[in-house]
């Protein structure tokens, strides 16, 4: 079930919402507790209903390997890689298994028959979520859960299930027991939800629609403008989709009382790459810095071992999106540009503002073409096409049978939106504007304007659904 569903906004949202006030009226959270277990398995089990079983067998082994743990001193690390070994056996399974037999098929040149599984929606979400559960009652970062319910609300509650963002449970433990709801926290999920909603349909799937069928083209019909702006718009296409489900689970996370850390923070206003990463995807690049970087040694042994330590962290972040090479190459080449900057480009960037953006942007933009294209050879002939303005293409398509007038007018909206609006935050005009009467209307217009592009049927994919 997806957030941007009819069948979410009018039917499952309201009975969830009000039947979660009426038992923290009635029976506090315990109760409260029990009807968000249920809503959350059956939100799931509406797109997956075989692999809600995948989702309740994590949820009941990290609970015990969490128990086990508090049982014992003697047998501690070993309860902790076994558990460690589960979790990433059964993303491997379902999620790699595909990529491991195609890859060793072209490597030895075996013919192995390739495995038909289907991905389970959001399982590198939820995997991550109770992995992180274990480890932190193992450093006795948090208290182990003895209610098994406790740790089956943390990793399946449905706001942050299939797309994050990615909780640590110490975050939100003693939310589960004392968490309430008021008028102001709802009202806070509604405007934030809002915002995410309007992100999504409205700008995100425009520039969608765009992106795709141009992608979509043969490159021989594609010229040096269509390959630019079918990069550019899958740049801000996969921001809004993203940020816009990411806005949408803290909105609704207020809504029944829970606070989510940010996990956006205007990446495209960033200055390095480094910065990029401290602003993108926020609770998985501290998932990995808490949970593999540091492990490794982070900083703290040498330059090259660092180097080594951000390589194995941009490798796993890419194949964590996806089980094939080219977000593998997406990771490190995110890595390698980190690299260069701690090596001492970062010191020239600091003292050239304006060439930082530029050069962020410019590296981020071609990123996302080997994150968009699976096939890496299919990627660099698009960007070598990006830089071939003087291509005479036969048949080639004119840019204006995808880009018009209201396509234009939301990519601006869109690139107004990615951080430089926001600086206006600090003002008193903003401060004025917020929780006010014209932005209650103003929300109030965008959530009417958001359904009514839904009920037309619009193009509405979503990236981050299948990781």
């Amino acid at each position: 079930m997806l957030f941007t569903s009819m069948i979410f906004i009018w039917i499952f949202l309201p009975i969830v919402l009000v039947g979660n006030f009426l038992l923290q009226k009635a029976g506090g959270n315990k109760a409260a507790n029990i009807l968000l277990v249920i809503a959350s398995i059956f939100f799931y089990a509406w797109g997956e209903p075989i692999y809600v079983l995948l989702m309740i067998f994590s949820i009941f082994i990290n609970w015990f390997a969490g128990y086990m743990l508090s049982k014992t001193e003697r047998h501690k690390k070993t309860i902790l890689i076994l558990a460690i070994v589960v979790n990433l056996a059964l993303i491997g399974f379902f999620k790699y298994a595909g990529m491991i037999v195609a890859t060793v098929n072209q490597l030895t040149g075996a013919s192995f028959p390739m495995p038909e599984i289907a991905l389970p929606i959001g399982i590198s979400f939820f995997t991550f979520q109770a992995l992180s559960y274990v480890v932190d009652v193992y450093r006795k970062e948090c208290r182990p859960q003895k209610n098994v319910l406790k740790v089956a609300l943390y990793v399946s509650f449905f706001p942050q299930l299939i797309a994050g963002p990615i909780v640590k449970y110490k975050d939100i433990e003693e939310q589960i027991d004392t968490r309430t709801v008021s008028a102001c926290q709802v009202a806070q999920g509604i405007r934030r939800f809002a915002y995410g909603f309007a992100k999504k349909i409205l700008i995100s799937n425009i520039l969608a629609s765009v992106a795709d069928t141009i992608y979509a083209l043969d490159l021989t019909e594609v010229t040096c403008p269509m390959a630019w702006i079918a990069s550019l718009m899958y740049t801000f296409q996969i921001y809004y989709d993203f940020s816009g489900y990411s806005d949408m689970a803290i909105g609704l996370g207020k809504m029944f009382g829970f606070e989510f850390k940010e996990n956006f923070n205007y990446p495209y206003i960033s200055l390095s790459i480094r910065e990029f990463w401290r602003r993108w995807h926020i609770s998985l690049s501290s998932w990995f810095r808490d949970y593999v970087y540091i492990p490794l040694g982070g900083s703290r042994r040498g330059k090259l071992l660092t180097y080594k330590n951000l390589l194995v962290v941009f490798f796993l972040t890419g194949l964590w999106h996806g089980a094939s090479w080219n977000f593998v190459f997406w990771g490190l080449f995110h890595g390698v540009f980190i690299i260069i900057e701690r090596i001492g480009f970062n010191k020239f960037l600091k003292k050239h503002k304006i060439f930082s953006w530029i050069y962020t942007f410019f590296l981020a933009n071609i990123g996302w073409v080997f994150f968009k294209l699976e096939n890496i050879q299919d990627a660099f002939a698009h960007i070598g096409r990006m830089f071939q303005p003087w291509s005479d293409i036969q048949g080639a398509h004119v840019l204006r049978e995808y880009v018009n007038l209201h396509t234009v007018f939301i990519f601006i909206c869109a690139v107004v939106g990615m951080g430089l609006i926001q600086k206006l935050g600090k003002t008193g005009l903003a401060r004025k504007w917020k929780y006010s009467v014209p932005e209650i209307v103003f929300c109030a217009f965008l959530i009417i304007l958001s359904l009514a592009s839904l009920a037309s049927n619009t193009y509405n994919p979503f990236i981050y659904f299948r990781f």
